[in-house]
């Protein structure tokens, strides 16, 4: 597995053991000519201005679908990003997911189609289906709500000039905080509302659900969405 952002060049030994891990982890399958090294890298690049993190990118075609014991219990942060190969993760590695959230406290974020990858229907315990999916392109606004909360920080209403549409309602448990709506700009010059950011606390674990990140466009690039990964990756690493 590759490190991106996280190699501490310049730090003493006893620096880089107090550091912590955040592993970012997809399936290869992004268009490469929007994602060449994939979705994972792109959002580990982002996670770069992160201090005192290691940042580990992870693909299930790596040794152990890219999560072997000593990696996983050495994270404080999973991010997941799945669309065409849920069926592929094993059952087992799901198990080691869900007990490190919930026992051990790691956080976990899943972005756009990982909402129905196993980890987060496992952690969950529902279906973590939407009501649709619509490639149109449509333009996203994406609405600030609770911008009291951590992960919206430094983060103002912005825009994703286009998107794939998921629609509510989302079959998922009552979430503790929506962080996000958004209103789809419609081709036939209609709106359309649904909700863009969650967040569970499971067991002791911290959990975050982000919908934008279609791999069909460039949504991973942008700043505001990076900004909102690197609060994200701060806020589920709390443990309770």
């Amino acid at each position: 597995m590759a490190v991106a952002g996280g190699a501490m060049l310049g730090e003493s030994a006893s620096a880089a053991k107090k550091s912590r891990t955040v592993v970012v982890w997809s399936e290869g399958t992004a268009p490469k000519n929007i994602y060449p090294h994939d979705v994972n890298a792109v959002i580990a690049d982002g996670l770069k201005p992160l201090k005192g993190w290691k940042v580990v990118i992870a693909s299930i075609d790596d040794p152990e679908q890219g999560l072997p014991d000593s990696l996983l219990n050495s994270a404080d942060v999973l991010i997941w990003w799945g669309h065409k190969r849920h069926g592929d993760v094993k059952d087992e590695l799901v198990a080691k997911i869900v007990k490190r959230v919930k026992e051990g406290g790691m956080g976990f974020i899943a972005t756009h189609s990982a909402h129905y990858s196993k980890p987060l229907k496992a952690v969950l315990g529902t279906n973590c289906g939407w009501n649709g999916y619509i490639d149109d392109g449509s333009k996203l606004t994406v609405i600030v709500k609770a911008t009291d909360h951590p992960i919206c920080k430094g983060v103002k209403d912005f825009v994703c000039p286009h998107t794939e549409r998921y629609g509510d309602p989302f079959e998922v448990p009552t979430p503790e905080t929506v962080l996000f709506d958004g209103l789809y700009e419609l081709p036939n010059n209609t709106t359309e509302h649904a909700q863009q950011g969650m967040v569970w606390t499971i067991g002791k674990g911290r959990v975050f659900y982000f919908q934008p990140g279609h791999e069909g466009y460039p949504i991973y690039f942008q700043e505001e969405v990076r900004q909102i990964f690197r609060n994200g990756v701060q806020w589920v690493s709390a443990k309770r």
